[in-house]
């Protein structure tokens, strides 16, 4: 396979940047993004060269197919400052293989790997000063793409546009979540697309997400489809329970997201010496642990958030609050931390430096 430094990606430098408009002090995901981007298409069964050009808008038809049936995806992943002051990108490769599971799913061409990690590579070093050097701070990449067909037949499209965009951003969430068990809604049963980072994934999640928060949560943890007896998920990120001791977490399915931070944070566990157990939460043992105290901790893990803290939990009516005053979640943050950071030797491997 042809290593990363043989391929050519042209660069259409912004006339201007747009540096100077950012408060970074204030870097609230979305806000902002670089003035770059990368976009790539494919057609006529190929991949086209990619090309690196200021971000703006993408012109497209009313009956572009991915308004219509739902072909668009993405991935989420960060680019961190170093203290030193060296930039690097984290764990791109395994962002790679899940994206490729996620294409396989939803029925659209894979990007080279090759082309992907080179592309992802050479934009973060053009905007490389969109990387934020405050603690708690990052690049936020979000390679995207759509079906761009435009003959309106239910189908699956033979064009698609991929784009990589970068955002600065600061903290997720600034202070611990109060969540409710969700008993009616689903967000992913067996067979289906829960492990893929589709659109309509988020799309369906938003309505019961909205009802949680007009009755005074943040999230919902979602169960299984089938019978909600078990917890899967909290809110798009994985969920984590500290239980007796021990660090729990769901096993992985085709109804949950194999998340990065997940299996980061799992690894950290282990070698820090910390027991770990991959197996099924129910939501009696859930509300068990609450009462008898035995559950001392919840948080939920993902790329953006990296962990966010639970303070409450509802269950059928009842909240059940937690003070996490020994956190784990808190101590496997800093140990994450202190790798994307350059404060610690990254002896996984999981950095790639720019």
């Amino acid at each position: 396979m042809a290593t990363t430094s043989e391929f050519y990606i042209p660069v259409k430098r912004a006339h201007k940047s747009r540096l100077n408009e950012v408060y970074w002090d204030k870097l609230e995901l979305g806000t902002y993004t670089s003035d770059h981007m990368l976009v790539w298409d494919y057609s006529d069964g190929w991949w086209h060269t990619p090309e690196i050009q200021p971000f703006g808008p993408f012109t497209i038809l009313p009956t572009t197919l991915a308004l219509h049936y739902g072909q668009t995806i993405f991935e989420g992943m960060k680019a961190f400052r170093a203290e030193g002051g060296g930039v690097h990108i984290f764990r791109p490769d395994r962002h790679y293989e899940r994206l490729v599971r996620t294409t396989e799913r939803m029925c659209m061409p894979t990007p080279p790997a090759g082309l992907f990690l080179e592309g992802l590579r050479r934009l973060v070093e053009v905007d490389k000063d969109w990387v934020p050097g405050q603690t708690g701070t990052s690049l936020y990449l979000r390679p995207m793409m759509f079906a761009t067909g435009t003959q309106l037949t239910v189908r699956v499209s033979d064009s698609y546009r991929f784009a990589i965009l970068c955002l600065p951003a600061g903290a997720y969430f600034s202070r611990p979540l109060r969540v409710k068990i969700e008993r009616h809604f689903v967000r992913a049963v067996r067979g289906g697309t829960g492990y893929a980072k589709c659109g309509g994934n988020y799309g369906g999640a938003f309505y019961p997400t909205q009802q949680a928060k007009a009755e005074g949560y943040d999230q919902v943890i979602w169960t299984d489809g089938i019978e909600h007896r078990h917890i899967e998920e909290m809110g798009m990120m994985n969920i984590f329970c500290v239980i007796n001791g021990a660090l729990v977490t769901p096993p992985l399915g085709d109804t949950l997201l194999d998340g990065i931070t997940r299996d980061s944070l799992l690894t950290l566990a282990l070698d820090m010496g910390m027991t770990v157990e991959e197996r099924q939460i129910s939501v009696d043992e859930l509300r068990e642990g609450l009462e008898r105290h035995t559950i001392t901790e919840v948080f939920g893990a993902g790329t953006a958030a990296v962990v966010a803290p639970i303070e409450t939990i509802g269950i059928d009516g009842i909240n059940y609050s937690l003070t996490n005053a020994e956190s784990i979640g808190s101590s496997l943050k800093e140990e994450l931390d202190a790798i994307r950071y350059g404060r610690r030797p990254d002896k996984y491997g999981w950095n790639s430096y720019i």
